[in-house]
């Protein structure tokens, strides 16, 4: 006995349906967000290391991948012009994996600008948001994977 015809359809279609969904994820580009928020060299190295080699990994398998660094609280440092010991490292990053970016915490920079009396000066292409941990709340919510070196 045979199936009624709207069965086989609907099989078909729930098939292709798959299919379709399985070639969009494909086309998805990896999202990474790295969170740095530690006043430590060392692990402001780790946060760029982990950058470069999942952008090489990915990159060698001919994926996409977008990566961004959240940092706030003493992991700003990272990012300030007047006082980051990875600073040639993470301009370095603008011009060999432009895949990688850079976001500052607001409320880290005013808690800062108040104790110095100045806005400390940010590297080139860095962005600024109001939270940093909601930003990063906010990609863990659209699927970005969060990961604390």
């Amino acid at each position: 006995m045979q199936p009624p015809p709207d069965a086989v359809g609907g099989r078909i279609r729930r098939a292709r349906d798959k299919r379709a969904a399985s070639i969009a994820a494909a086309a998805e580009p990896h999202r990474l967000a790295l969170q740095i928020s530690d006043e430590d060299p060392a692990k402001m190295r780790a946060v760029l290391d982990v950058a470069a080699n999942i952008s090489r990994h990915y990159s060698g398998e001919g994926d996409e991948v977008e990566i961004v660094v959240v940092a706030f609280n003493g992991g700003l440092d990272m990012l300030l012009a007047d006082r980051s010991p990875v600073k040639e490292r993470v301009l370095g990053f603008a011009k060999s994996m432009p895949n990688v970016s850079f976001i500052a915490c607001g409320n880290t920079l005013e808690t800062l600008a108040s104790k110095e009396g100045r806005q400390p000066p940010l590297l080139d292409g860095v962005t600024v948001v109001k939270t940093g941990v909601a930003t990063l709340l906010e990609l863990s919510e659209k699927n970005w994977t969060i990961v604390r070196p």
